[in-house]
This record gives structure tokens, C-alpha cells and sequence, in this order.
């Protein structure tokens, strides 16, 4: 092979070994806690210190309000400019990946094997995201309330029955020292009512939506289960249990630490200001109404965007990012359970004997994920406007069959969502 001149080997090495010829690759990375101070600098903290700890990638962030980035990110995948890196809502994931938006998350099984099952999204048998905390409910009242009132406190061995559940909440009506027996958070809407009510519903029996094949809601929201929930459901409104529809965000907020609620159905992002007013408060697992207790599953994840001409690079973020002392920031910061048993003996109140362990447990024990269809975030929808007409007053049966009769034709419209 005839040899380069000395003076061109040396211009290519100069020429490999330039700047320019060494800059790290850009990836490109949305978010949706834009607004919130705690969260952003966390995440930022987190890019900063991926960037710093090697040079083949920048990560670059642009955050979002959260109420606007679901339709953000749905515009851009129709446009063809979705980032490197995307952060989604647990339930969502299916859709999105359904939908050509996400490709699978190329990690080992081993990396994530002491994660909760709800920081982990799932699709069609493949990892699409992974999520640094979970979120879970739980029953939340004070030890003397219920030693007042002669109720007694459940664990998670031995949660309270459905029998149990209504004549305590009857015994502190008919009290009559309280606005209301429990507080569900009827102020909140859209995603609370599928991740905070629909257990209840699967808890008699009933789903959203057939598991078993996800091409139908007929049976599982409209079956005798389903109904014997529908009936109970509106029951606690018409026997003014739990304020209704109209009741307002800054009761929802204020109204249990004020003193107005003796009960009240809410996660652990609201715990620490219940510890800071009681000494006494109680975190409780649900109810079971037949077919054992369930609470929500499933958070905000990251995972990689179809378009990603780097997914490698993008990858390898998101690995960088499932470092137990990040998880543990995020748990310390915003409250929220943080996903292995490791990073949670990191934190100030998930740590063995800590303030907030019990959420820790119940997510374990009692979470499932919401339907893991593409066809939730229709379904999700149709659930939340069944539930609020059946609170109003609507006829059970007629509502759960309308809804069915909904969620079925949005199934068969889109050939089954790929099940």
C-alpha cells in the first residue's frame, strides 16, 4: 500500500483528533414538569451530571406544563419531530407505542429485577419506559378518630371488609361531627378517577375493560359486579358519604387537615402536610370489597422515541438515570415512593421505620397498573364521565352499558388496538 506523505498523516490526525471531531452527539429530551421549581432542578441535576460523566453525549431538556404535554408530544410524533428522549404517564405507554410513537427500551431485565412492578412499562411483551418513583392511595385517617368512634384499624393482612368500611363511615355520619364521613377527591378530575376509583371497581369484581383479551368491556363493567359496585358507588352520595361532583378544590385540599372529613382517599404526594398538622394520622390500605383490596399503579416514565436516530445514547441516560441516590432525591423532593428497596433505605421518610414506609408496602402489596391497552386512554375517559353521571344520579345499569357500549365501538373502530 503506497504510503501518505508525512504532512497529510499528520493534517488527518489533526483533523481526527479537532473539536468538532470529538463533539459528543446532541439528544434531545422532553419533560413535563416545567413549573414545578423541585422537580425541574432535580431532572436538571440528572442531565447535568450525565453530560459530565462522559463525553459521547449531551442531553439537552425542554419541559413542558404538565396539562399541555400529552398534546405536545402527539403533535410532534404527527409532525416527525419527536425528541431523543421522552418522559410518559405510565397508562398512556401502550398508546404511544401502539401508535409508532415509542420503540423499546433495550435493557436487561436483571438491571430493573428489584423495581416495584408499577415503575415498569410493559407493551406487546417489551420494555418501553421505566420510572424513577410510583404513586400510591391509601385510606388516610387519625388513630384517635377511630378510637373515638370504635373502628378498627386494618392492615394489609387484614384490610376492612365492604361491611366494615360502610358502617364505619355510617357510625361517624350519624355522629354527625363532621361535613362528611370520607373525602374521595371529587374535585379532581380526568386521570384521578381511572387511577383512584377504578380499584374500587375491580375490587367488587368489574374492570374497565376484559384483561383477558382487551376487545371488550362487555361483562367486566356491566356484569353483576360491576352493578353491585355502580349501586354502591352512588349510594355514597345519595347518602351523603362523600361530597359530590360540585364540591370544591379548596375543600378537597384544606378539608380533611381542617377538620371537615374524618376520612379521606388520597396518595402520598399529600402526606407530609397530614404529618405536619397530626401526630396520630394513619396511612391505610383499601377496603376489600370481595375480590381483595387494589389501589392504582403506574407514573410518569421515560422511555425513547421511535424517531431516535440514537437510541443507544438515549438508553444509556435513562440506565444513568435509575441510580438508586437519583431515585431517592425525587422520593425526597416531591414525596413520591421511590422504586427499589435500596433507594427508599436512602430517603428521610420511606426508610425502614420512616414516616411514609407504609406506601412503600401498600404499592407493593396492593397496586395494579390500569388496563395495559392502547385503547385506555379512550376507555379511561368514557369511565371518568360514567362514574361522575352515576354520582349524579344517572341509572347504574343504563350508564355502565352506555360506557360499554363506547369503549367496545372505539375498539372495533382501531381493529382491536393490536391485541
Amino acid at each position: 500500500m503506497r504510503k501518505l506523505p508525512r504532512i497529510a498523516t499528520t493534517l488527518v490526525a489533526t483533523i481526527a483528533l479537532s473539536p468538532a471531531a470529538l463533539a459528543a452527539t446532541e439528544l434531545s429530551m422532553w419533560y413535563h414538569g416545567a413549573g414545578n421549581e423541585v422537580e425541574s432542578k432535580l431532572i436538571n441535576q440528572i442531565v447535568s451530571d450525565f453530560n459530565a460523566s462522559q463525553s459521547d453525549w449531551t442531553v439537552t431538556i425542554e419541559s413542558f406544563p404538565q396539562e399541555s404535554y400529552n398534546d405536545s408530544v402527539v403533535a410532534a410524533a404527527l409532525a416527525g419531530n419527536l425528541p431523543d428522549i421522552i418522559d410518559v404517564d405510565g397508562p398512556v405507554m401502550p398508546n404511544w407505542a401502539w401508535s409508532g410513537y415509542m420503540q423499546p427500551l433495550p435493557i436487561d431485565e436483571a438491571e430493573i429485577a428489584d423495581f416495584l412492578p408499577g415503575t415498569i412499562g410493559r407493551w406487546d411483551g417489551k420494555i418501553y419506559s421505566i420510572g424513577l418513583w410510583d404513586a400510591a392511595v391509601a385510606t388516610v385517617t387519625r388513630r384517635s378518630t377511630l378510637e373515638k368512634f370504635d373502628i378498627r384499624v386494618p392492615t394489609l393482612d387484614a384490610p376492612w371488609t365492604a361491611e366494615e368500611f360502610d358502617a364505619a363511615l355510617m357510625k361517624i355520619k350519624d355522629s354527625g361531627e363532621f361535613d362528611y364521613p370520607i373525602d374521595l377527591g371529587m374535585a379532581w378530575t380526568g386521570e384521578w378517577y381511572p387511577y383512584a376509583f377504578s380499584p374500587f371497581l375491580q375490587s367488587f369484581g368489574g374492570d374497565i375493560v376484559d384483561r383477558s383479551t382487551y376487545q371488550t368491556a362487555e361483562g367486566v363493567l356491566n356484569g353483576d359486579a360491576a352493578l353491585a359496585f355502580g349501586e354502591w358507588w352512588q349510594s355514597l352520595f345519595t347518602r351523603e358519604l362523600t361530597p359530590g361532583t360540585s364540591q370544591d378544590p379548596a375543600d378537597r385540599e384544606t378539608g380533611f387537615i381542617e377538620g371537615r372529613y374524618a376520612i379521606q382517599w388520597n396518595g402520598n404526594w399529600a402526606a407530609v402536610p397530614m404529618l405536619e398538622a397530626f401526630d396520630d394520622v394513619l396511612f391505610l390500605p383499601a377496603p376489600d370489597f370481595g375480590n381483595g383490596p387494589t389501589i392504582g399503579a403506574a407514573s410518569w416514565q421515560f422511555g425513547i422515541s421511535a424517531s431516535s436516530e440514537h437510541p443507544d445514547g438515549a438508553a444509556a441516560f435513562i440506565k444513568f438515570a435509575l441510580q438508586d441516590k437519583y431515585m431517592a432525591a425525587f422520593s425526597d423532593g416531591i414525596g413520591l415512593i421511590p422504586p427499589t428497596p435500596q433507594s427508599a433505605a436512602m430517603t428521610e421518610k420511606y426508610n425502614s421505620g420512616g414516616p411514609l414506609e407504609v406506601f412503600y408496602g401498600l404499592s407493593k402489596a396492593q397496586a395494579l397498573v390500569r388496563p395495559v391497552t392502547p385503547g385506555y386512554v379512550v376507555a379511561a375517559k368514557v369511565f371518568e364521565k360514567a362514574l361522575a353521571d352515576i354520582a349524579n344520579g344517572a341509572d347504574v345499569a343504563d350508564t355502565l352499558d352506555a360506557a360499554v357500549d363506547e369503549i367496545n365501538a372505539d375498539i372495533e373502530k382501531n381493529g382491536g388496538y393490536g391485541h
